[in-house]
């Protein structure tokens, strides 16, 4: 795998604007009972208070799925109408298993290397539906909507559509779109499954390069241990790759697999993780992984609500 060593950029910017974001706006009254019978009225107020009860508060934390992502594969958690949440993703650069060990502890496991860092912002457009963009600091932006097909409950799982593109150089070349599918069902309070099919278009790299469309089925779980703390894994294999166009990156690529620790409290939740690859967009899971190197990292998010 091809590694660059590159430097974080500043966050304070992005952060000043996240903080500066407003909840959602108070809702309108429905006068369509003036004047009615106050029988009707009381009526209509219990039947608008039974639909309200059967839907579900976005707002409410969720101890099974506290976060928007596993690692980096999208969960069903649901962004508020009109609030916004703030992501920050960070893969070292340093393989875990380069020199000895007293190498790696001079390097504090890999802090001290480059990093391939993320910045994303989402925004609750309405009930069920958010917008996101996403940039990693080797200038590739991905835009993307996802919409909530419906939540589990007398269902037996969440079912989510989610539509992105990708594009390098911020978003002015090489463009990959991807569609997927985010299925996931909680097990009690314990336990979260997940199951991601995505296709993506032209994942290539490289400028006048098309084709190499590839298909993902990504596999993850969370099981939560107690007191906001949970492990994560995922697997996320890639299909489609040509072992004979030497412009395929997934050619050698290994399937990315990641795990990680994390801890939730309130609005905030911190993981680190540890995964064979650099992926956090539906495009670089689809290039792959390394078959030997294992890297360090972290997410940071934080709801605005």
């Amino acid at each position: 795998m091809k590694r660059h060593r590159v430097e974080a950029p500043t966050t304070l910017a992005v952060l000043l604007l996240a903080l500066g974001a407003s909840g959602p706006g108070g809702a309108f009254g429905d006068d369509s009972t003036a004047g009615a019978p106050a029988s009707h009225a009381t009526s209509s107020a219990t039947a608008t208070t039974a639909d309200a009860d059967a839907r579900p508060d976005d707002r409410e934390v969720d101890p099974v799925q506290p976060d928007f992502v596993v690692v980096n594969l999208p969960t069903n958690l649901r962004v508020p109408r009109h609030a916004m949440t703030f992501r920050l993703t960070h893969r070292f650069s340093r393989p875990l298993g380069e020199g000895d060990f007293g190498d790696l502890v001079g390097d504090l496991f890999g802090f001290d290397s480059g990093a391939q860092v993320g910045l994303g912002l989402s925004f609750g457009l309405f009930s069920g539906t958010e917008l996101l963009a996403y940039r990693t600091n080797d200038r590739a932006i991905q835009l993307s909507i996802k919409r909530d097909l419906f939540q589990q409950g007398d269902r037996p799982l969440s079912l989510g559509l989610h539509g992105a593109l990708e594009g390098r150089d911020n978003l002015s070349e090489v463009f990959s779109p991807a569609l997927a599918f985010v299925a996931s069902r909680k097990l009690g309070q314990r336990a979260a499954l997940y199951l991601v099919p995505a296709y993506v278009w032209n994942t290539s790299a490289f400028e006048g390069v098309s084709g190499d469309d590839a298909f993902l089925l990504g596999l993850g779980g969370r099981l939560i241990l107690g007191r906001g703390v949970a492990i994560l894994a995922e697997w996320t294999p890639h299909f489609g790759n040509d072992p004979s166009d030497p412009t395929d990156l997934r050619r050698e690529a290994a399937h990315l697999f990641a795990f990680g620790l994390e801890k939730s409290l309130g609005g905030h939740a911190f993981q680190i993780n540890f995964s064979n690859g650099f992926g956090t967009t539906y495009t670089t899971l689809a290039r792959g992984a390394s078959h030997d190197d294992w890297f360090i990292g972290f997410n940071l998010s934080r709801k605005f609500y």
